[in-house]
């Protein structure tokens, strides 16, 4: 399964390099590799491995990977204290790699929804249960996916982002508008793939995989749930921000090792996505947007 996106920076459509590739079409497509996908998506042995990330051996795995990749590492930090002869003291510290300052930037304009995470995008102006790009609509709900009755009638019919972030990507997530947190809570469950292969063979991933999930007052787009998907070898979903206030374009958190999700659901006539974006969904083609790139407007 060839998985093509539309670069929107560049105007093309590209196919993704998928890290593991052979590994995630073996367990996703075939009936042995199956029954150790639901092995391989307990927590435990995600988060083991995700530890291995951690450790001085991993540094090795990190030259490879941007070779393989082609990251331009101009446009990246080294670990604080550290410098550019010997960057990052374990592969996870460079997959948390942060921006140089001024690399990314969100919307000046207030009317205007900034890219929460540097992913591969599809969105929605209102998500039906018949819906089956890239899952069954119901698996994509505000009641499945926030398991909170006290939250999910607040997003029904309204807009959907769905950003998935491949393990080549900025692996930290930001806020696309100023505000304060109305809650903020866990989800516990499993850490399957949210590669695309994965998706279609268990739709209901996004319904069964851990999350958290954070219920923001934004200044400029109501009400938003914000939710962080771990994914298979996900070592943790980690919240750096502490505060209740928060402003545009600030780091909210970020993912160790491995692919992952943030689902972004929205009121009803707050805000709507991007026609490109939405049309290329409607195709089956997600959009790939850096941090910060206009995303949806204010209605």
């Amino acid at each position: 399964m060839e998985i093509q996106y539309y670069n929107r920076k560049k105007g093309i459509i590209e196919v993704e390099k998928v890290y593991g590739e052979s590994g995630i079409k073996w367990l996703y497509e075939t009936s042995i590799g199956g029954k150790f996908a639901q092995y391989l998506a307990g927590p435990v042995t995600s988060k083991r491995y995700g530890s291995f990330q951690d450790t001085g051996l991993s540094k090795r795995k990190i030259r490879p990977f941007i070779t393989k990749f082609n990251i331009d590492m101009n446009d990246y930090l080294p670990e604080e204290g550290r410098d550019e002869n010997d960057p990052y003291s374990s592969f996870n510290q460079f997959f948390i790699r942060r921006f140089k300052e001024g690399k990314r930037e969100f919307p000046k304009d207030d009317s205007q929804f900034g890219a929460p995470a540097e992913a591969r995008y599809f969105a929605y102006d209102s998500l039906s249960d018949e819906e089956t790009i890239p899952v069954k609509g119901k698996f994509l709900s505000p009641k499945e996916v926030l398991k909170d009755e006290r939250w999910y009638p607040e997003f029904s019919g309204g807009p959907v982002l769905l950003a998935r972030l491949c393990p080549v990507d900025y692996h930290r997530y930001h806020f696309p508008d100023s505000g304060t947190f109305m809650d903020s809570y866990p989800v516990r469950g499993k850490l399957h793939s949210v590669n695309p292969v994965a998706l279609k063979w268990k739709p209901q991933i996004f319904a069964e995989n851990e999350r958290h999930v954070s219920i923001l007052k934004t200044e400029n787009f109501g009400k938003l749930a914000y939710v962080e998907v771990g994914a298979m070898m996900v070592g943790k979903i980690v919240q750096t921000h502490k505060n209740n206030y928060f402003e545009r374009g600030e780091e909210k958190g970020y993912f160790l090792f491995g692919g992952s999700t943030v689902i972004v659901f929205g009121e009803k006539g707050a805000w709507k996505p991007h026609r490109d974006i939405t049309q290329n969904t409607q195709n089956g083609i997600e959009t790939y947007l850096q941090l910060g790139d206009s995303c949806a407007d204010r209605i």
